[in-house]
């Protein structure tokens, strides 16, 4: 059985993440994982032209983590780019930046492409295995649904809807008002409307009356398993599995909603640089629960980097 150690690198929309693994045999195991917020999606959705700064920030985050990948003796080494990357008029700038500032060649991902690798990655996981899924990826820029069972998915998409995103459309209050929590559940309800329409929402009712296990992975709910267990640290094997009510997110969306910025900060398990941000992130699972009338939501460390690996030659 041969084992082979990669390494991928994600640029997002709130951050940069590095994953290296040895991969034998459809499994992935982690042996480095680093993360820095470099907000490369500041400022831009009025424009949709990414700005020098987090250009900048992004490319030298990069040059870090592609040494460290080096240190750690990776065979291969993938470099992607997601929502903000994909949705920039002046993406090449970015590309150009992140090529001088490491050497390494950027691919921007197609929405398609993000959304099989997070199945795929999530799929992985084999307590997962046998189960009809709901998968939910919220990422600062987009969010990606897929429903699927064992390694075939029905649906998967990529919808333009993120906590950056969302957070610098709404721009709320600090602290937020009851205003500000009313205009965003609306936003939210309208945004399935719209770009949903009724066939995925019947789908979705189907597959809820069968049971299917909504799944989220990503930033948010990597966040909500680690406050729910009062963690200051990173710990997949204590994060992976954590569920959540929809009764435990709604109590956590309104009291993370009740608190200014300071206060937030201060909660354990919640990272100070992702206090802004988790008011959409938590916004968007909650309202995607009540939309579509998922009882639990179950958390997957898993999802984008996992799949980037298992799909390197």
């Amino acid at each position: 059985m041969s084992t082979t150690r990669r390494a991928v690198i994600d640029i997002g929309t709130n951050s940069v993440k590095l994953l290296v693994g040895d991969v034998s045999e459809g499994i992935v195991t982690p042996v480095e994982e680093r993360s820095e917020q470099t907000r490369l999606g500041a400022g831009f959705y009025e424009s949709h032209l990414l700005q020098p700064i987090p250009i900048s920030r992004t490319a030298s985050a990069v040059a870090r983590f592609v040494a460290m990948a080096s240190d750690w003796n990776a065979a291969s080494l993938r470099l992607i780019a997601t929502s903000a990357a994909r949705d920039a008029r002046n993406g090449h700038e970015l590309t150009e930046a992140v090529r001088r500032a490491s050497g390494v060649r950027v691919e921007i991902i197609s929405g398609d492409r993000e959304a099989e690798w997070v199945y795929r990655g999530v799929t992985s996981d084999s307590r997962l295995h046998g189960r009809r899924l709901m998968i939910l990826d919220v990422g600062g820029g987009s969010t990606e649904f897929i429903l699927g069972e064992q390694v075939h998915h029905s649906f998967r998409q990529s919808f333009p809807m993120g906590s950056v995103r969302l957070l610098e459309q709404l721009r709320p209050h600090d602290p937020p008002s009851l205003q500000d929590i009313a205009n965003c559940r609306e936003w939210l309800r309208a945004f399935f409307v719209r770009e949903m329409g009724t066939s995925l929402k019947e789908l979705l009712g189907d597959t809820t009356k069968s049971e299917a296990t909504l799944v989220g992975t990503g930033g948010t709910t990597t966040i909500l398993a680690r406050m729910e267990k009062k963690m200051t640290d990173y710990r997949r094997d204590q994060i992976d599995g954590t569920r959540l009510s929809h009764q435990r997110i709604l109590e956590y969306m309104v009291h993370l909603w009740s608190l200014p910025l300071a206060e937030r900060k201060k909660l354990p398990g919640l990272p100070a640089n992702r206090a802004d941000v988790i008011l959409m992130g938590i916004a968007i699972y909650e309202a995607v629960m009540e939309h579509f009338q998922f009882p639990e939501l179950t958390v997957s460390t898993r999802g984008l980097r996992f799949g980037a690996l298992l799909d390197q030659p």
